[in-house]
């Protein structure tokens, strides 16, 4: 969320930024509002202190016998005091329009995001690695015979529709073990905590997190009113909420491995075969919580945690910077890194690595007391898949797959699968 008194300070400034996500200008219109509160407020200050002044009186003409004045300053309290309180109303609807109206403004692009309409706009910032030459056409991932008995579509169609998958056997095995890699390497090398989180959360969660209001149709809601996690960066973001952090408890790093759900609301159409794009995935996610000075950094070293997870299962990878017109909402800046998908001759992103800045902090009054004292500030956060594991299953299948239909497994994996190394041409592990 935007703060009012920044935009105050700089209107112009803040309409430019929001117009290089192709958005149209609003700080008139917020300052206004601004107005209308700020001078409801003042007026109930003025009543108030009318109020306070009458009441001190209504006694002194009491004492003094003067009926007269007593009745009229009397009514004069009573007058102020539905004064007061009808403007306070006031005060309060045009706080609650304001902080909708903000809600629901994008984040500002850092200065370093390149401009740009849509996903052609973003920008190559690194690669690694070198597709494979097959010398046969590689299959997209549900077309290798070895992992075709075993991703079944059909059955998950029948029990819950479409975008949903049942993987079986050896492919389930290769999935579990990459989260469970995943989550080893984030804990043991890179310094971050296991938290086994909740996954269905409440809408004060996905409003601190920008989840809400704006997009709530692209998330799922229960009856009772909880909400399935679009991603654990909710839970583990929203687990510093309210909070006055020491400074010397910066940074919090967190990962989770969670089931997570998305209705794929705007994808009618997209990526309908195989299970790239799913209604039910998972993912293993970080989370950084970190002083303002030292977001940058951080926003790079969590880049660098996701890189290294496809370096070491030798996976060739590109890694963009994405556009003012391709970043999520919530996003100060985002490198997406892409997966070589050789059965689609592309490169597919596998995680996404934003910074938000003090954005989501402020939605959820997340702050922490600088050393040596003084007022508490808003945290930075950031989150990045590292990563989307059903992705990443893909990526390991049709890179490693074989001309006979079996699939040479990454070496990095084999201490999860019992030392194998192979899916068969059957679907089995040896």
């Amino acid at each position: 969320m935007h703060d009012i008194r920044a935009i105050r300070e700089a209107p112009a400034a803040f309409d430019a930024a929001l117009a290089r996500r192709g958005e149209p200008p609003v700080a008139a219109d917020l300052l206004q509002l601004d107005e209308q509160r700020r001078a409801r407020i003042s007026a109930a200050e003025a009543a108030q202190a009318e109020q306070n002044k009458a009441s001190k009186e209504v006694g002194a003409a009491k004492a003094r016998g003067d009926d007269d004045e007593f009745e009229r300053l009397r009514a004069l309290v009573s007058d102020k005091k539905a004064e007061v309180a009808a403007m306070h109303d006031e005060a309060r609807a045009l706080d609650a329009q304001l902080t909708d109206r903000l809600a629901r403004i994008a984040n500002l692009p850092a200065d370093d995001v390149p401009d740009g309409e849509d996903e052609t706009d973003n920008v190559e910032v690194n690669r690694w690695g070198n597709p494979r030459d097959f010398g046969f056409p590689p299959k997209e991932h549900y077309e290798i015979a070895g992992v075709a008995a075993s991703m079944d579509f059909e059955t998950a169609a029948k029990t819950s529709g479409a975008r949903f998958v049942m993987l079986k056997g050896g492919v389930a095995r290769i999935h579990r073990a990459l989260a469970q890699f995943m989550l080893d390497t984030h804990i043991a090398e890179n310094g971050l905590t296991e938290v086994n989180s909740p996954v269905l959360v409440r809408d004060e969660a996905m409003y601190g997190t920008d989840k809400l209001p704006k997009f709530g149709g692209d998330s799922y809601q229960t009856t009772n009113g909880w909400w399935l996690v679009p991603t654990s960066e909710v839970p583990l973001t929203y687990t510093v909420a309210g909070d006055i952090l020491d400074a010397g408890a910066l940074p919090i790093r967190l990962t989770a491995h969670t089931v997570c759900f998305r209705s794929e609301a705007g994808s009618a159409g997209k990526d309908t075969k195989g299970m790239l794009r799913q209604h039910q995935f998972e993912k293993v996610e970080m989370v950084s919580i970190t002083r303002p000075e030292d977001s940058e950094a951080e926003h790079k070293r969590m880049l660098r945690c996701a890189e290294d997870i496809l370096e070491r299962l030798d996976i060739p990878y590109r890694t963009v910077i994405l556009c003012t017109g391709d970043m999520g909402f919530g996003a100060r800046r985002t490198y997406d890194v892409e997966a070589w998908l050789p059965g689609q001759d592309t490169y597919r992103e596998i995680s996404s690595v934003s910074t938000t800045g003090a954005f989501q902090a402020r939605r959820m009054n997340a702050r922490f007391r600088p050393e040596g004292g003084g007022k508490p500030e808003f945290v930075h956060t950031l989150n990045g898949s590292g990563l989307a594991v059903g992705r990443c299953l893909i990526a390991v299948l049709e890179n490693g797959q074989q001309q006979d239909g079996s699939v040479a497994l990454p070496d990095a994996l084999s201490p999860y699968l019992g030392g194998k190394t192979t899916l068969s041409a059957t679907g089995e592990l040896i």
